[in-house]
């Protein structure tokens, strides 16, 4: 029996409706929401949750489903995300689901067949009792999913070839269905544009976490893929060409693949954890890289800015900001603006990321000697015009670097310092002399990530005053008609309500001030009023602009910076 609930009045709001769906994706009991709601079980919340969202409840299991519904089903999103097909039309598809706030599943599965997905909710026991009903109970393992899968071997393509050798868990790490479980994994976080993969071992089993816009999210698997743990993992190994009886040390790699046509560079770090080994995987999607300054967010005013920065003969250009910040982003979109035939470019990097045409990269390696300082004073007799130093991390890299500049080369670097003045007292704590770093450093540009906006489906609201931070723009504040957007969530950015990131930038140029006060070794601060009087806009304050224009939000702008 199914149950209609759209005619009566939904008494869960959005707060309430944010829970349940935290919840739902990390699959934990809705008991305690329910107790703490006064529900009288699970089943009561999860038929209010189907109330306030307008959907129908399936009741019970006993139900009859249209036999034309599975015609071109795709078997592996049943399983994926607990989905059943009830009945089919030719405009739409109703879907038995476990977690209506899902998007991604009614994404895939409108995708795949064309057609308008019509969700009923169910418990996760009513949905497993359909599938076995009407797949089988082999169907429910993850030996089944696999055998069912239309997923053919060639979707994942190893481009270079890799050793195996006889023991018990290398013969187990190439079970077919290993391998095509593991070509899935890899598969579904290219599809979902992950930047990072996050395999954990749990006590009670195996976790995969994809980190989507710098946000990690966990995805749903079956729990028949618990038996598989240490087989994915060795299966990860092999492909990285990794020692896989090792188990006691970490251990890193690369992968190289072409999934789906699309050429694909995966870094692997492996931990031993307390409950087995840890897998993140760093991957690097060569078909989508779009290095441009004016792509990355930047403002008209500070793109022209840079430009002037980049184009200059000689002196140290910096990039500061936290990891996963956009550092290297952003350094290779301004060799890729000032990279020609007249000109010499030659980068020190650990490790090298991208592979850039036209530029002369060296990977560095601790083991050999070969480190950035080194590196740096080779180039040097190596005859360029503009070096890149992946990062400055000591004095010596530091004072090369300071050398370079002034016998003319023009020098980008990255420092870890949380806004652009704090980069000259930095150089200076490392050892540098004040003078000298006053006389080489032409420009410092800080920089975050943040989450943009989906355009399909923000939604716009009147912020209260009381809402907004103090630092927010006053004018704006107090305009009783000021618009600015929220997420929501939709099939499209797969229910985040973001879809994408951008920058946000503080670009310090040194003026006769700036130099002045860096001799003297002033704190950070003063460097930072300076640098403003003369009109340097603050990575708050473009965070603020990037608010009014409806790219992004204020939580994200909070997120990722502090108040001036």
């Amino acid at each position: 029996m199914i149950t209609n609930t759209t005619s009566v009045t939904p008494s869960l709001d959005p707060y309430q409706l944010r829970n349940v769906a935290d919840c739902l994706r990390d699959k934990t009991s809705l008991q305690s929401l329910a107790q703490q709601w006064e529900f009288e079980g699970e089943r009561d919340l999860l038929i209010e949750t189907a109330r306030s969202l307008g959907l129908e409840y399936l009741e019970t299991d006993d139900v009859q489903v249209d036999p034309t519904a599975m015609e071109g089903f795709p078997i592996k999103l049943i399983h994926r995300h607990e989905v059943f097909p009830l009945e089919r039309t030719e405009q739409y598809l109703r879907l038995a689901v476990s977690n209506p706030f899902d998007f991604n599943a009614f994404d895939s599965v409108a995708s795949a067949l064309e057609l308008e997905v019509r969700p009923v909710v169910a418990t996760n026991d009513a949905v497993r009792r359909l599938i076995k009903k009407y797949l089988g109970v082999g169907a429910e393992t993850v030996d089944g999913l696999i055998a069912l899968q239309r997923l053919q071997s060639g979707d994942v393509e190893m481009l270079e070839d890799i050793n195996v050798d006889g023991s018990e868990d290398a013969e187990e790490a190439q079970q077919a269905s290993v391998v095509r479980l593991v070509n899935e994994i890899l598969s579904e976080a290219i599809e979902a544009r992950a930047s990072d993969i996050h395999v954990e071992a749990q006590e009670n089993g195996l976790k995969i976490r994809y980190r989507i816009d710098g946000i990690l999210q966990r995805q749903p698997t079956p729990s028949e893929m618990n038996q598989f743990r240490n087989a994915i993992v060795s299966r990860l190994k092999i492909m990285a060409k990794l020692n896989i009886a090792e188990k006691r040390v970490p251990q890193d790699g690369r992968i190289k693949l072409r999934i789906s046509g699309r050429e694909i560079d995966i870094r692997v770090s492996i931990i031993p954890m307390l409950h087995g080994e840890s897998v993140v995987m760093r991957v690097l999607d060569k078909s989508n890289l779009q290095f441009s300054l004016r792509g990355i967010g930047m403002s008209e005013t500070v793109y022209q800015q840079f430009q002037k920065l980049i184009n200059l003969p000689h002196g140290i250009v910096l990039v500061t900001g936290p990891t996963g910040s956009g550092k290297t982003t952003t350094l290779y979109s301004a060799l890729n603006e000032i990279k020609s035939e007249d000109t010499k470019i030659i980068t020190i990097e650990d490790p090298i990321e991208y592979q850039l045409e036209g530029i002369n990269q060296i990977q560095v390696h601790h083991k050999v000697g070969l480190t950035f300082a080194s590196c740096l004073r080779a180039i040097l007799r190596h005859d360029p015009d503009v070096v890149l130093v992946g990062e400055i991390r000591d004095l010596e890299t530091a004072e090369n670097a300071t050398q370079a500049s002034l016998t003319g080369h023009l020098v980008f670097s990255t420092l870890h310092t949380n806004d652009a003045a704090g980069a000259f007292m930095r150089l200076c704590d490392m050892g540098v002399e004040p003078f000298l770093v006053s006389s080489t450093v032409e420009g410092v540009m800080a920089q975050r990530l943040v989450r943009k906006l989906c355009p399909e489906c923000r939604r716009p609201y009147h912020p209260s005053v009381e809402e907004l931070p103090d630092d927010f723009p006053l004018d704006s504040r107090l305009d009783p008609d000021l618009i600015l957007y929220k997420p929501v969530g939709c099939e499209k950015c797969r229910g985040n309500g973001y879809r994408g990131r951008l920058g946000i930038y503080e670009l310090l140029v040194s003026n006769e001030e700036v130099r002045q006060l860096a001799t003297q070794k002033v704190s950070s601060q003063v460097i930072k009023q300076a640098a403003m009087k003369a009109g340097m806009q603050t990575l708050r304050a473009d965070g603020w602009q990037k608010v009014l224009d409806g790219i992004t939000t204020v939580d994200e702008v909070l997120r990722v910076s502090k108040a001036d």
